[in-house]
């Protein structure tokens, strides 16, 4: 099989379609792609072309998917058939790995395969609640409504976790100068300060004294100080990793200060959203509610999320079963009572996800006004650390000596 990079026309719609087909020869290439209702307006060999041949494990970035995913729910709206649609979306998507990903489903689809069958075969790329939704608007024969409320609902949460990374990096880089700084003073210029002193045969001051012993300390032990760093921050990291490690920390982030209540938020937004998306599509609430335990990736919040789908299935009503939840906001459960009593279930749950997320936005932009203040005290106390223990006693030792010797 020879890969053709061509140039046609769709004969329903009229738009022109760039793509890339595998055919025996030119012939065969647009045999093919009359067959798809496409006029063949140009058809070449594509040469030394690597779209299929890579990688297709590991993850995809999130940006990435809600490219792919827009484009097929546009290209799907238009009436173009899937295995067009696929061919058309990898040129629009500039990830190879996500390339390479489209080309196999692409064939796969040819091949008769159904559009969620052929997703299924890439899981660290298309989750359950991905295949599911897929699966239902196949069913419907509303895939491109499917698709559209896809792409919007990653694009949502790639949003909100790009403003949360957004907001902790600029402290984050502050304090990583703040760090080199001083381990610059304690490496190179307080020890000149000790030699100084000790040039004049005086005491240092108690804060040099106490900056000069760390000094010491650092340089004569850093090759224990650094391997003991890297050691407890890999254990910290391995134990996070843990069944108990995960838990600790996710419940750490439902019920610690200052970040609880932002946490909170932000997972009630993802539960209504995905829950909202999973029953507008017609799969059933227990079957959604176990997918949706699968995407809170928070073992606390997972694990209510079983219990409250226990409990449905035992006749409770969603909303009786969230208002006993311990980590779920009243306002979850007040929202889908009214969305059980006027039958409007997904359409509560959207306009809940829509508050929450912006409810997180705000509370992102609050933190990041008060982050400022606190990092230039934070500063402010690092300059009068470096004035008081390294260039005062400088001045005061110059100043004594330039007394003593009028």
């Amino acid at each position: 099989m020879i890969e053709f990079k061509y140039k046609a026309r769709d004969k329903l719609s009229g738009r022109e379609i760039i793509g890339i087909i595998s055919a025996d020869n030119e012939l065969s290439a647009g045999k093919l792609l009359l067959k798809q209702n496409l006029y063949p307006m140009q058809i070449q060999p594509k040469k030394k072309s690597l779209i299929g041949t890579g990688s297709v494990t590991g993850r995809i970035p999130m940006k990435d998917r809600v490219v792919f995913t827009r484009q097929m729910s546009t290209l799907i709206k238009a009436g173009l058939p899937l295995a067009t649609a696929l061919n058309s979306a990898m040129g629009q998507v500039s990830n190879k790995k996500l390339q390479n990903i489209i080309f196999r489903m692409s064939k796969s689809v040819e091949g008769g395969m159904a559009f969620s069958q052929a997703l299924a075969e890439y899981p660290d790329c298309f989750n359950m609640i991905y295949l599911s939704l897929v699966e239902a608007g196949e069913a419907s024969g509303a895939l491109d409504v499917t698709m559209e409320r896809l792409a919007n609902q990653i694009e949502k949460e790639a949003q909100i976790v790009s403003k949360v990374r957004g907001a902790l990096v600029y402290p984050a880089v502050v304090m990583l100068v703040i760090v080199f700084v001083m381990a610059f003073m304690m490496a190179s210029v307080v020890p000149q300060v000790s030699t100084l002193y000790k040039s004049f045969g005086k005491p240092l001051p108690f804060l040099t004294q106490f900056m000069v012993t760390g000094s010491d300390i650092i340089l004569k032990y850093w090759f224990i100080f650094i391997p003991a760093f890297v050691a407890i921050g890999y254990s910290i990291r391995r134990y996070f990793k843990t069944t108990s490690g995960k838990t600790n920390l996710d419940r750490a982030k439902m019920t610690l200060p200052p970040f609880n209540h932002l946490f909170t938020k932000m997972y009630m937004g993802r539960f209504a959203r995905t829950l909202g998306g999973l029953t507008s599509s017609g799969i059933p609430i227990l079957e959604a509610l176990r997918l949706v335990s699968e995407s809170m990736n928070n073992n606390i919040l997972q694990a209510e999320t079983i219990l409250i789908s226990d409990q449905v299935k035992s006749g409770r009503s969603l909303s009786e079963a969230l208002a006993k939840a311990e980590f779920f906001t009243p306002l979850v459960s007040q929202m889908v009572k009214v969305g059980e009593d006027s039958g409007t279930m997904g359409d509560m749950l959207d306009k809940l996800a829509t508050f929450y997320e912006n409810e997180v936005e705000q509370q992102i932009a609050n933190i990041s006004t008060l982050i400022e203040p606190v990092l230039i005290i934070f500063l402010g106390l690092m300059v009068v650390i470096i004035i008081m223990g390294v260039l005062f006693p400088v001045y005061t030792l110059v100043g004594a000596d330039l007394s003593g010797g009028r």
